[in-house]
This record gives C-alpha cells, structure tokens and sequence, in this order.
C-alpha cells in the first residue's frame, strides 16, 4: 500500500507531461496561424505558413503554406503538394498560381474558384533548402543537394510538421505534384514506406504525379514528337532530332559541359523553329513577354494557361511574395539572397539525379499497395504525354496489372475532360485536355474533376 501514492505520482507526472506536449505543439502551430494576408478577400478557413527545422546544428528550415479545407477540415484528408524544377517555389507556382485558394492580381489577391482546397486540406512545401523561404544558415548546405537529401528533408519535414499540428497524424495523407515531382515524390513515399515499418506515422492514401519526370530518356525523347506533330519543327528537324542526336544526349551532355558539334547543330535548329515567343510548357498560348526568357530552363514550372488567364501571373506572383507585409504576414524571412524567387539561385542541384530513372520506385509503391495516378497536361512539350502514357503501360505489364478501366473519354461538364486508363484498380493515366504542364492552372475546373477522383479513388466520369 505504501507504493500506491508513488505510482499516483508518477501517473499525475506523465499525465502533465503530455498535457504539457499538447500545449506546446497547439502553441506552436497557433505561432503560424495567418490573420490574413495582404488584400486577401474574406473567407472562412485557417491558414498557416511558417518554418520546420529539419536540422538543428546548420539551422536547415524549410518553409510551408497551409490551407485547411473550406469546409469541414476535420473530415478531410491532408494532401502534400510539391513543385519540381529541381528548385522552385511549391509556395508560388503550385500555392499562388495552380490550384491554391488565391492567385495574385495587382495589389490584392483574389479567390480560385477552383482550388483543391474545396476537397482537402492543402499543405505546399517549398523544397528543397534554398527554395523560396526555405534557408540554412550554413551556406555550404545549398551545394552538392541531391534526390537523397531531399527525400530525407521532406521526411524530417513531415515528421516534425505533425508536431506542429498533431491533429493530422493519422488522416489519410496523399501527395501530388508535377514536373521533377516525379522524383521528389515517390522517393518521398519510398521513405515513408520504410518508416513505417518501425513506427506507424504516415498514413498515405495514394500519390498522383502531373507531367512527371519519371524516365529521363522516355520522357525527353518524346519531345520531338510532339513538336513535329503540333506543327513546331519541319520534317528535315524532325528527322535530325531523331536520328543525328536526340534530346536526352542533348541534356547529358549538357549537364557535363561538353555539347558535341552535331547536338549544337541540331538543337540550334530546334530552337530557331520552335522560336523563343512559344512556350513549351503550353505551345498554344501566348507568353508573357516580360519573363519570355525565364521560359527557357529546362524544367522549370512555368505559369501558362488559357486566354482567359493572365500569362504573366509568374510577375504578379514574385511582386506579391516580395512584399515586406506579405513577408510579415506569412512568417517568412530572407535569409542569404535577396529576394523571393521562383525558383532557386543559390541552390547547387546534382542535376545527373535527372537520369536517374524513379518508374522503379512507382512500381515498388504500387506492389504495396499504395494507389498512383499519372495524369497529363495535353499541351505541354516539356514532358508530353506520350512518354508518361507509354511508361505507365509498360509498368502496367511488366507488373502484370490488367486493364480495369479501358483507354477512354472522360468528362468535367459536358466538355471531354481528356482520356484515361487504369490497370488493376491502383494504377491509373489521364490526359487534361487543353492543359499545359502546369494543369491546374490552365484547366482548373478539369484539374478539380480529376483531383477529386483521385482523392475518392473513383474513376473519372465517363458521361456528362
């Protein structure tokens, strides 16, 4: 009997102890509470941005953005979206210009109608360190960054972040991006796979990738399809491009500073007749001509859409961002450059990552069960959609998945929204008809049909 009043000690100890880590994490994730931003218009869900320490002794902190669900937060799953480049801002392409609840205009901001916050909780990362908001006060820490770090970083990440907000650990978490995405993310799935083997923490639901880098030769190759067959390059080019040095030799060589004389030749071609004032990220709309040069690096997520939309958004959205109340607003520093930027200028990428092909870690999540969707903007030339349609078809046998869905039309409305396949109810490919790389941008309400499908692991309407 005399332990008893020890053992109630120590009970009420612990019982502290947690009320007091739930007071501290609450704390903390009230500290990135956003009152609102600068000429936001009125709405009524939470918003927080602020920083995650990734690694206490080089003060490695990445920057987040994150907008609950419009409505009923707590009964919807928390999606992580992800930009590629490698390099650029998931803050201001995927956030402030694709599908995040406001898109700069002059002065104030103004709502998306279509923003997937309507159907998740929606977490933008700006990834790796060096990219947008996200700093190390080591400098050395923005060189000789690869695929590895960065998986890694996301993971601490996430880890951490669910400290900051616990109330998100066990909710169904999916996680979608586009561009050199198609690295970032399944190595990031990958990571959290094996995590979970030692302790159940991430709940991942399923990962969709838009005109994702997936196989280096694959997806660059079929480039210069797409430009013969939209009309870009003549029939002598195209023979050229396919027989004399075709666009992956062109990046290797690149990369390793030594361009032959014949890729020189014929890429000198190529860009002559696919000329500077078309975007390839879209090559049937207009560009915007004050950032017509930044349209020319060769993965970096460029703002294009329709008609109907501003072309130049990637200009609003820098202005925006570098605002100092928009800064304070959003808890966000500078530390080491000057400005915000879309994508990194201090950031030292190992861009060889690029030939390394990630279709395998794809397969690897698929054999665990984990749901993926490849979907593609039908306009870009960037990654066209031929090379991701015929790499999810070759996964598709090679992991012997029959065909669940045959290839089809589907609908947002009463327009064809694009086509699609699925194979074995996991794995799944859809075009958005009229898209660019950036989809949710130039086709917002189609990209909303088909995040919604995503997200309820349904197939895309077959009807109006």
């Amino acid at each position: 009997m005399a332990s008893l009043p020890l053992k109630l000690v120590a009970f009420a100890g612990i019982l502290i102890h947690i009320c007091l880590c739930i007071q501290v994490e609450a704390y903390a994730s009230l500290l990135d509470r956003i009152t609102a931003l600068p000429g936001q218009p009125q709405v009524g869900f939470q918003q927080y941005s602020g920083y995650v320490t990734v690694d206490e002794k080089k003060q490695r902190a990445l920057f987040y953005y994150f907008a609950e669900a419009e409505t009923d937060p707590a009964s919807k799953p928390l999606v992580l979206w992800l930009n590629g480049g490698p390099g650029c801002s998931s803050l201001g392409v995927g956030a402030f210009s694709e599908n995040g609840p406001f898109r700069p205009n002059g002065q104030v901001l103004v709502r998306n109608e279509y923003s997937w916050n309507r159907e998740a909780n929606m977490l933008f990362l700006e990834t790796p360190i060096g990219v947008g908001f996200s700093y190390s006060k080591d400098a050395s820490s923005y060189q000789g960054v690869g695929d590895k770090i960065t998986a890694r970083d996301n993971l601490v990440f996430l880890k951490n972040w669910f400290l900051k907000f616990p109330q998100y650990r066990n909710r169904s978490l999916f996680i979608t991006g586009e561009s050199y995405a198609g690295h970032y993310i399944p190595q990031l799935a990958d990571l959290m796979l094996e995590f979970n083997k030692k302790e159940e923490l991430f709940n991942l639901k399923g990962i969709a990738l838009g005109n994702p880098v997936l196989e280096f030769a694959t997806d660059f190759n079929s480039r210069a399809e797409f430009f013969w067959s939209h009309g870009l390059i003549s029939d002598a080019t195209y023979t050229m491009f396919t027989s004399f040095c075709n666009y992956s030799r062109y990046v290797s060589e690149y990369y390793r500073g030594s361009v032959s004389p014949i890729c020189s030749r014929v890429m000198s071609l190529v860009s002559r007749e696919t000329s500077r004032f078309v975007d390839k990220y879209d090559v049937t709309l207009d560009v915007c001509i004050s950032s017509v040069l930044s349209q020319s690096k060769v993965l970096t997520p460029k703002q294009v859409g329709e008609t109907t939309v501003d072309v130049c958004v990637e200009d609003e959205t820098v202005n925006y961002l570098n605002r100092k109340d928009v800064q304070k607003a959003l808890h966000a520093r500078l530390v080491g450059v000057r400005g915000w930027a879309v994508c990194s200028n201090i950031l030292d990428y190992e861009l060889l990552d690029l030939e390394i092909p990630t279709i395998t870690v794809v397969g690897k999540l698929v054999k665990a069960g984990i749901p993926v969707m490849v979907y593609s903007g039908d306009q870009d030339s960037v990654i066209p959609l031929t090379g991701s349609r015929k790499l999810v078809n070759g996964l598709a046998k090679e992991l012997k998945l029959e065909t669940t869905v045959p290839y089809r039309v589907w609908f947002e409305g009463q327009q064809v929204g694009g086509w699609t396949q699925v194979y074995g109810n996991i794995l799944s490919f859809a075009t958005i008809r009229g898209a660019s790389h950036e989809a949710p941008f130039s086709q917002p309400e189609r990209s909303l049909v088909l995040f919604e499908a995503f997200l309820d692991s349904r197939p895309l309407p077959e009807a109006f």
